[in-house]
């Protein structure tokens, strides 16, 4: 199984940078992962207009990324909210019946553009708080070694 992470913005932060890397090691044995990191837009207006330029060129540059092959998950806070077990049902159903090849597009300060959010199969929501994008790669990658362990019967889960 293959899994693409497009995400924008490079984690600044040493502790989650620490994490990520950590899940991204624990991966390794249930599937090939693949981050690729986008250079954030920026604007020299912080009004919701430059913002908004900011999400369609960041998501521009996202939609050429993503595989072609790929059953496409967007981080988005409108989505919708799994249990760790439903999500693995997901995860494992891909992997499985479908081809096996997810990429998961995670939006940088701003989030994603309609655009992006547009070519998703499934929008995906990480609960009614708003995390800093930072964070969000962190626990999408502890929530996807989850999955793992829990198609696998490992104990991690309980």
């Amino acid at each position: 199984m293959k899994i693409t992470i497009i995400q924008v913005g490079k984690t600044k932060t040493a502790y989650l940078k620490s994490a990520e890397t950590e899940y991204l090691k624990r991966l390794l044995p249930y599937a090939k992962i693949e981050v690729i990191t986008i250079k954030p837009c920026s604007s020299d207006d912080s009004g919701a207009a430059a913002r908004q330029i900011a999400k369609k060129k960041e998501a521009e540059q996202i939609i050429k990324l993503v595989p072609r092959d790929a059953f496409v998950i967007a981080l988005d806070e409108q989505g919708r909210q799994f249990t760790s077990l439903e999500f693995a049902e997901v995860i494992r159903k891909k992997r499985d019946f479908e081809g096996g090849n997810i990429a998961f597009i995670t939006g940088g300060s701003y989030g994603l553009d309609q655009e992006a959010l547009n070519i998703s199969q499934l929008k995906l929501s990480f609960g009614k708080f708003t995390y800093p994008h930072e964070i969000i790669r962190t626990l999408l990658l502890e929530q996807v070694y989850r999955a793992f362990t829990i198609i696998a019967g490992k104990v991690y889960h309980y």
